[in-house]
């Protein structure tokens, strides 16, 4: 069955038990809490993983996390939250205010653990999530600074809301949540795609992922999202596949795959809801014959890439994600500078944000990156 057809399950708050799952020994002490509140009954400890898995919990897995991944995202975070603006935006560095750039720091703070009002980066969160619901427009739409079209900023503002409705069920949050679905609803191009502008002309297969994402965090957090508007997104992506190579060309009418807009249909065909296909299967083996390993300066949309193509990786599951998660971990971390950042040709914000996401998977606190 569909995950658009399934009933919804609100996401659970960790933080409203006061546990982070950081491990299996915190699942079981998160477990052993629950029971102890006679909230589920739980039998010895070898039943811990399935208590676990009850709540949409998934511990990562001891080989996943080590000191040298848990100190780089802690001098990443520290570095990340020193650079927001008083306004609660990021990308100072590179654009100004941006709400792109604001989702996905913010996105980064949450996939560590931290919340409005919980964690050592809840303020943090709680001024980017203001200066985000301060740029929602009447239209619905997520704007302030957008040099290359708002959908793009929007896309990421909009799964932003999203997980934070979905983990805190604040109601401030909802009505622009709904304002900001109902704007990707209603411009969808007849190809089934998404582009720049919030006009229902033309589309792109990046551009149409970031929307894609956004639409299963808000259903996933129970706002509607219609099934015949997911329907036509997965056609559309199917249609940018190149038969010869499994990659993904950038538009229907143009021609050639490239390693950053194929990690990005993968990814965009399981946040649809496509789980077992010959599509996925071609696309995976593309992206492992096709993975960039040089340097960030010469690798276009370097981070990018490998944000999507960790996701599919990881929703792939099996010899997939065990190989390719530990590689791009260490590769990340040789990366990270002195100040615990990674820079980027689109500022030092973006690329921090982007390779704290990639290498906090394992955490699965953010119930967009639960399988």
């Amino acid at each position: 069955m569909s995950i658009w057809c399934r009933p919804i399950v609100r996401c659970v708050n960790l933080h409203r038990i006061h546990m982070r799952c950081s491990n299996f020994v915190s699942v079981f002490h998160l477990c052993l809490s629950v029971f102890i509140c006679g909230c589920l009954s739980l039998t010895p400890c070898a039943h811990a993983q399935d208590a676990a898995d009850d709540l949409g919990i998934t511990p990562p897995n001891f080989a996943e996390v080590n000191e040298a991944m848990r100190s780089g995202v802690e001098r990443g975070l520290a570095s990340l939250a020193q650079s927001q603006a008083e306004d609660g935006s990021f990308g100072g560095d590179r654009y100004g205010k941006h709400v792109a750039i604001t989702a996905l720091a913010c996105l980064s703070f949450m996939a560590d653990g931290n919340l409005p009002g919980r964690g050592l980066y809840s303020e943090n969160v709680s001024k980017g999530l203001d200066f985000i619901l301060a740029n929602v427009q009447e239209t619905g739409l997520i704007s302030a600074n957008s040099p290359h079209g708002p959908m793009y900023g929007h896309g990421f503002a909009t799964l932003f809301l999203g997980e934070i409705y979905g983990m805190t069920g604040d109601n401030r949050v909802r009505e622009s949540l709904i304002k900001a679905t109902r704007l990707i609803v209603d411009n969808q191009n007849h190809e089934g795609g998404w582009r720049y502008q919030p006009v229902p002309v033309e589309a792109d297969v990046s551009v149409t992922i970031c929307q894609i994402m956004a639409l299963r965090s808000a259903r996933n957090a129970g706002i509607h999202v219609p099934k015949a508007t997911i329907d036509r997104a997965i056609l559309y992506v199917r249609q940018c596949q190149n038969p010869q190579d499994g990659g993904f060309r950038y538009m229907l009418n143009t021609v050639g795959s490239a390693f950053p807009r194929s990690a990005a249909g993968v990814a965009s065909l399981y946040y649809a809801g496509v789980y077992q296909d010959d599509a996925l299967q071609k696309g995976l083996d593309y992206l492992l014959r096709q993975r960039p390993r040089g340097n960030v300066s010469s690798t276009p949309h370097y981070y990018y890439g490998h944000y999507y193509a960790v996701q599919a990786m990881f929703l792939a599951g099996g010899n997939y994600w065990k190989d390719w998660y530990p590689s791009i971990r260490d590769e990340l971390l040789a990366k990270q500078s002195q100040a615990g950042t990674w820079n980027s040709s689109y500022g030092t914000d973006y690329g921090t944000a982007m390779a704290l996401l990639v290498l906090q998977i394992p955490n699965r606190l953010l119930p967009i990156f639960q399988r």
